[in-house]
């Protein structure tokens, strides 16, 4: 098993897992990026000397121009893509204020976990999705 905490070259990256009611944000990856086209929760690559809840309120803050408060960390997944190995790490958010603004993203949903699995995710979501249900 790789630890992610010692192997330098894996890229920690999070997710945020917002809920309102009984349904889960997610966001369509824009075509023409990596993954483009596909359906993950939001969030990014942690940079140098941020934690992952502070990766999570910057992340959200410049694709959706929202604020949200972390509450709990959720589960993590290491995942390799031909780009590289990520460990990406999912975190419970709650919405705290914004309009939704897109810039990384063509489309957002709020969907019930159950029908999830009607939309295709970028792979290292679907152990998340698997997680939630």
């Amino acid at each position: 098993m790789i630890d992610p905490e010692i192997d330098p070259d894996i890229i920690q990256v999070t997710a945020a897992i917002i809920k309102k009611g009984n349904k889960v944000l997610i966001a369509k990856r824009k075509k023409g990026m990596h993954l483009g086209g596909l359906w993950e929760f939001p969030g990014g690559k942690i940079e140098n000397g941020e934690t992952p809840e502070d990766c999570l309120k910057r992340e959200l803050k410049e694709e959706f121009d929202i604020n949200v408060n972390i509450e709990s960390y959720l589960t993590s997944n290491i995942h390799q893509y031909d780009r590289g190995t990520i460990n990406l790490m999912a975190y419970n958010v709650q919405y705290v204020a914004g309009e939704f603004m897109l810039s990384d993203h063509d489309e957002i949903k709020w969907v019930e976990i159950k029908e999830m699995e009607n939309y295709p995710f970028a792979p290292a979501d679907i152990p998340i999705i698997k997680e939630l249900l």
